[in-house]
């Protein structure tokens, strides 16, 4: 059955309101999709209202310098058959015909400030309620994509990228015998076959999508840099990480760069040691209590609502490979280190709720060994989130000294967390399951939440503080205070009272801004008048951590691209270059300057590359000598090899 054959068989089941869920990011049946979005559009008749999230689009271009750059590059990684999403050029460009409304629980990140439709139907949702949330909104029509293969000698499918919402949503509309609710899979021949609960029978879906075209490349996420400040967070947090323990992380440059922390501390340890003496010492006792600075020796099990590249490389080291069992007697002989020969090797390495990485990430998984396959499971992310699941004695035993690690854009003085809005209440990204796991560190005895931090943002002049005195909304509350990493260290907060909360935030906060916070802290009663700044918080600067980089470790400590890169040598420089004179652009000084010192003839690969090598137009010559002088600041001429187009 054709596309149009799907939509109208659920019109008329369904009726013309049709509330659709679709999986978050990689799970969206696309083409399907769009068969729906256009029959809404061409009839207003149909109610057609999408509940998802996290709609997954090719980076688009915002100037003509970003289209030279991205064209080629986004045919090159995604394709050009890539089936783009129909509804977000019309939710971009602010065209969404009045009888189509598109709700998400979660934002691409930063990619809807402003749209006053996606910020109005943001929904706010933990990611444990969304199975709930969604009918309660009288969802009727969910789709997914699905891969299929042979399990146990029979043909079955796999729920694949996204277990996550799709079991949940079963099993609570199961309970709603007046909820009608129409499941429809389209099978993908290039996902993944995952194992856990994700293996389900074909009658687990109404209709199963089969069809004879070419399959898309599944969305991969393109590898970006890790900054220097980014490394120092990582490595700060990597001391936390307790060998034999339970580790959940996010996606980001943050949660690459503990990622590659954990990967130093593996197998450089001498080196690992070196970076971090200074923050070991400042930190201690902690790390001494809760982590470490030792090799892995146990390793770890991966309990993550997302699966994401981070733990292919930590199972690639040997440090993710501690075993669970669904079974409490195993559970309790695995952490005795008990097990017999019998049942060591068969237990699980990882259980996640969805996944969503690289192409390199996805041919891991599919090339996963037969034996290996079942060791990386998929379930719900009520399973996954939270310890209410029923058997929470068991889920315990798993999750032994677990570590929950996520990112947050600010810290209130007191300890609360801003993860997902600006001061405006416009929605960044969203809730996802952060407060989920925060909730849960604090539930289980000898586990810990933590949330890395950049201590700032933004540069030069424009240089702000990340932590800030009060924020008019905030996602994890001051009550539910744990630790905070930034690049300058660790802050425990648990337990802590307010004062001793304020004193250890402006210990990891940058020295530029902490007399402001002091001072705030002191006129509302907050802090002792005769309280000082630790003369060692003092030399909380980005230049102080540059000397010890220098000083400890070769610059390959911090590769721009730790896991390699999917642009190319020149590409990369673009990057780093696009990205300062995005900078600059806001200083007509600094454009001024860069005009006139650019010489683009030192680049010739990239202006090249950007079919910039004979610019015409007057204004386009003055671009060229900007951006010039953006790669000078950023990097060295490309060599011959370079120039050739290597990709690392």
């Amino acid at each position: 059955m054709g596309y149009e054959g799907v939509v109208a068989l659920a019109l008329a089941r369904v009726g013309p309101r049709v509330v659709m869920g679709l999986p978050l990011g990689l799970g969206k049946p696309n083409p399907l999709v769009n068969a729906f979005y256009r029959r809404a559009k061409a009839d207003a008749r149909i109610s057609l209202e999408i509940v998802t999230a996290l709609s997954l689009d090719p980076p688009q271009p915002g100037s003509d310098l970003e289209a030279r750059f991205l064209g080629p590059f986004v045919a090159r990684h995604f394709g050009d058959d890539y089936p783009r999403l129909d509804y977000i050029d019309d939710l971009v460009a602010g065209t969404l015909p009045p009888n189509v409304t598109i709700s998400e629980f979660y934002l691409q990140s930063g990619a809807m400030l402003g749209n006053a439709h996606a910020q109005r139907h943001y929904i706010s949702s933990n990611y444990t309620h969304v199975a709930r949330d969604l009918l309660d909104r009288g969802v009727n029509v969910a789709l997914q994509l699905v891969a299929e293969g042979v399990h146990d000698g029979r043909r079955r499918l796999s729920l694949s990228c996204n277990a996550d919402v799709t079991l949940d949503l079963v099993d609570r509309a199961s309970r709603r015998p007046d909820h009608d609710l129409m499941l429809i899979a389209q099978v993908h021949p290039a996902l993944p076959f995952m194992h856990g609960d994700a293996i389900v029978d074909e009658d687990f879906f109404d209709e199963v999508v089969r069809t004879e075209e070419p399959a898309w490349r599944p969305f991969a996420l393109p590898r970006m840099p890790v900054s220097t400040q980014d490394y120092w967070v990582g490595l700060n947090a990597s001391l936390l990480i307790a060998d034999g323990g339970t580790l959940q992380i996010g996606i980001g440059s943050l949660s690459d760069a503990l990622v590659h922390a954990l990967l130093l501390r593996q197998r450089d340890n001498t080196g690992y040691r070196a970076l971090l003496d200074e923050a070991a010492r400042t930190a201690a006792p902690l790390p001494e209590r809760i982590g470490g600075l030792a090799p892995f020796t146990t390793g770890l099990y991966g309990a993550s609502e997302m699966f994401m590249d981070g733990f292919m490389h930590l199972y690639r080291a040997g440090i993710l490979r501690r075993e669970v069992f669904d079974d409490e007697r195993l559970q309790q002989q695995a952490n005795a280190g008990l097990l017999t020969e019998e049942h060591a090797g068969r237990g699980a390495v990882m259980d996640g709720a969805f996944f969503l990485g690289s192409r390199e990430f996805y041919d891991f998984l599919d090339m996963l060994h037969d034996d290996e396959r079942p060791r990386f499971r998929m379930t719900s992310v009520a399973r996954i989130n939270q310890l209410y699941g029923g058997n929470e004695r068991l889920e315990k035993l798993q999750r032994q000294r677990a570590r929950f690690v996520n990112t947050c854009m600010m810290m209130t003085a007191t300890g609360a967390a801003v993860s997902d809005a600006l001061v405006d209440h416009q929605v960044v990204s969203g809730v996802g399951g952060q407060y989920n796991f925060v909730a849960m560190a604090h539930a289980m005895e000898d586990a810990r939440s933590i949330l890395m931090l950049r201590s700032t943002r933004g540069s030069g002049d424009a240089v702000r503080s990340n932590i800030v005195w009060d924020y008019p909304h905030e996602t994890i509350p001051r009550h539910l205070r744990d630790i905070v990493v930034t690049e300058y260290g660790i802050a425990d907060l648990r337990g802590r009272s307010d004062e001793e909360c304020i004193q250890a935030l402006i210990g990891i906060a940058d020295a530029r801004f902490q007399d402001v916070l002091a001072n705030e802290a002191r006129d509302r009663g907050k802090l002792a008048r005769d309280w000082r700044i630790p003369d060692t918080a003092r030399s909380n600067r980005p230049e102080r951590l540059h000397a010890r980089l220098a000083t400890h470790a070769a610059p390959k400590a911090f590769p721009d691209y730790p896991f390699g890169s999917d642009f190319t040598p020149v590409e990369q420089q673009l990057v780093r270059a696009l990205k300062r004179l995005k900078q600059w652009q806001g200083s007509p000084f600094e454009i001024a300057r860069a005009i006139a010192k650019g010489d683009p003839s030192r680049w010739p690969e990239a202006m090249a590359r950007l079919e910039l090598d004979a610019p015409g137009e007057f204004k386009t010559r003055l671009l060229v000598r900007a951006l010039a002088a953006a790669l000078d600041a950023t990097s060295s001429p490309p060599t011959a090899s370079q120039a050739a187009g290597r990709t690392n």
